[in-house]
């Protein structure tokens, strides 16, 4: 049975596939989509049954397509954010493969291109574009064993509070995803821990504007490079219950219990950093540099939005920020679920290619790897700050299959001899 070529595969359909797919065929450059599961498979099943965008849906979005029967503020629900990449795929006619997944693609010396190993064939293509992000393996730190007797799930498997076990909760890591679960137990009436460390919390909406309205404007999203040190500062916001900015004294005053960072365990307690106190005090310098920065913005523009004063109220400390705790005994507290908020590791071992660091991680400029022919999409801080978001990676997208056109026009020069004969 004859392999299959194409110029260009793409490996992941989620939306850094899609919007790679989108300018590959506006380039008129031939391909293929392979996506293991389903199209946008993570927000299907990867996700809790309540979460919602932590953007609107005027902004969180691919270009050429609105959220058609949402309203432009509104914070869709992860169903309905599926079905947008679905339709998108459709509308641009992607060629996605579903169920197909990539074991191995190698260089052919000597022929040029790759020969790729799917669960559905071998594929040859000129080049290829690993699309599957950044959120690809959950990471669980070996902090508790499993013989410790309390369940222990990554946040990415939580759907909802009645799928756990009757008992107390210990949500650890602040982010958008831990900080939102936290809130939901919380709601939901269960007594709960949560871990926070080191994050930045910037406001939903200030002067009537959402957040990502005032990091457009300020040049934010469009920020190169991230400043030394904070290429990995956890972002805690959110879209829930309308969009509310994500205050932590708020949630220790409404019954969660803060505590510092998570260090170790032993003898069945969890111990914690005592940071707690710094980490709030710099999420809060944070969200007061963004009020900052919006207010010099009004003043030197002169738009009319209203003061906001109330912005800049600071709640009560609980007291569990009052008086941090250093441990918690998790049987005596009732503790019986651990839910790791701790991020995802990537995974590109498929790829058999010199094109990553000493941890695994791709060496790029742009999405354009440092070996000929591979490029990438989805990174986070790919070409900008919003290269994780929607919109980003379109942008992103573009970038990388004009780059793959380029390389095709030059592979279509036959020579001087071949211009000159053609005019004649």
């Amino acid at each position: 049975m004859p392999i299959e070529k194409t110029d260009t595969l793409v490996v992941g359909g989620g939306q850094a596939g899609i919007a790679c797919s989108e300018h590959l065929g506006s380039n008129n450059v031939p391909h293929i989509v392979l996506e293991k599961n389903r199209t946008a498979e993570a927000w299907r099943t990867g996700r809790w049954d309540a979460l919602v965008a932590n953007g609107p849906a005027w902004h969180d979005r691919f270009p050429n397509m609105l959220f058609e029967g949402n309203d432009p503020d509104e914070f869709v629900t992860k169903d309905r954010f599926a079905q947008y990449l679905v339709d998108y795929a459709a509308m641009i006619k992607a060629p996605i493969r579903e169920g197909v997944e990539v074991l191995e693609a190698t260089r052919q010396p000597g022929k040029g291109g790759f020969l790729v190993k799917t669960t559905a064939g071998e594929i040859e293509c000129k080049r290829i574009v690993a699309a599957t992000g950044a959120f690809q393996h959950p990471v669980i730190p070996p902090i508790v064993p499993e013989t410790s007797g309390v369940e222990q799930i990554h946040s990415f498997y939580y759907k909802n509070p009645e799928q756990l076990a009757d008992g107390a909760v210990m949500v650890v890591g602040a982010g958008s995803s831990g900080a939102q679960i936290a809130d939901e137990l919380n709601r939901a009436g269960r007594k709960v821990f949560l871990s926070v460390g080191p994050h930045d919390r910037p406001p939903r909406r200030y002067r009537g504007r959402d957040f990502v309205w005032w990091l457009g404007v300020l040049g934010l999203w469009d920020m190169a490079a991230p400043a030394p040190g904070t290429e990995h500062v956890t972002i805690s916001v959110s879209g829930a219950y309308g969009g509310r900015t994500m205050d932590f004294r708020r949630l220790g005053n409404e019954g969660v219990t803060l505590t510092g960072l998570t260090a170790g365990y032993a003898d069945g307690v969890l111990s914690f950093k005592g940071d707690l106190q710094e980490n709030v005090a710099n999420g809060d310098t944070n969200y007061l540099e963004v009020l900052d920065a919006a207010d010099a913005y009004v003043e030197r523009t002169g738009i009319d939005l209203p003061e906001e004063p109330e912005a800049r109220v600071v709640h009560p400390d609980p007291d569990s920020l009052a008086n941090p705790l250093t441990g918690i005994d998790l049987a005596k507290e009732g503790v019986t679920t651990i839910i790791w908020a701790t991020g995802f590791r990537q995974d590109f071992s498929w790829l058999k290619e010199n094109a990553f660091d000493e941890k695994g991680a791709p060496i790029h400029q742009r999405g354009v790897s440092k070996v000929p022919d591979v490029y990438f999409l989805g990174l986070p801080w790919q070409s900008r700050r919003g290269s994780s978001f929607l919109w980003g990676v379109w942008h992103d997208a573009k970038y990388v299959a004009d780059q793959i056109a380029i390389q095709c026009s030059y592979a279509k020069y036959e020579g001087e001899a071949a211009i000159i004969t053609a005019a004649e």
